[in-house]
Order: structure tokens, then sequence, then C-alpha cells
């Protein structure tokens, strides 16, 4: 089974993401603000993480760099409703693999998934 963390600080969407997710048969673990999907990430093993920007104590920028210290070959998604082309150069460059505007559809959220890994 697949295991997902997902970094989202808005509750509502984070489990809806969740929950589509469920239903394709990945297992997903929430984390809602940037400091505890750090603790998280570095601290557990995650097949891919799936992250927002816009985050509480921890940006998604700063959090995909930190992770990529630690796991550089762990898959990062950036799912965000930052889309100029400069945020997601500015993701990117952080170390994302992947970069998804909200709103999206989780169909190709999940596509997304299944090409990284």
């Amino acid at each position: 089974m697949v295991h997902a963390l997902l970094i989202e600080d808005e509750q509502r969407i984070a489990e809806l993401i969740k929950k589509g997710l469920e239903e394709q048969g990945l297992s997903v673990t929430i984390a809602y603000d940037g400091a505890i999907g750090k603790k998280l990430a570095i601290g557990n093993d995650y097949d891919i993480i799936i992250t927002d920007i816009v985050l509480p104590k921890i940006n998604g920028i700063d959090l995909c760099k930190e992770i990529r210290l630690h796991k550089p070959s762990i898959p990062i998604i950036m799912l965000t409703a930052l889309g100029t082309t400069d945020d997601k150069v500015e993701g990117f460059d952080a170390g994302a693999d992947d970069y998804l505007v909200k709103p999206f559809d989780l169909r190709e959220l999940h596509a997304r998934i299944r090409v990284l890994l």
C-alpha cells in the first residue's frame, strides 16, 4: 500500500483529498502545518509527500528544501493556489517533483502520484 503524507492547513480540503486518495487505495497521514509536516516527513517513511505552499509555521518552499536535505529521493508534489509561472519555478527550484494548482481534479492528482511512483 502506498503511504502518502499530506501537508495542508485547510482541514476541509485536507479531509477531501484524504478521502479521495483513500478511495484509490492509498493510506494518507495529514499534517496541518509545516512544522508538524517536517517532523513527520523526516521521522517516518512515506512513499510520497503532497504539500501546500502557504502553511503556518514553515511554508511549503522551505519545507520542501528541508525534506530534500534529509530524504533527497522522496517524490514531492506541491498542491497550491499559487499558480503563476514564478510560483511554479520557485517550487521546482525548492525540489518539488510536480506542481498542481488548486482547484484541481482528484483524478489528476492520483495520476500524477502514479507517475511519480
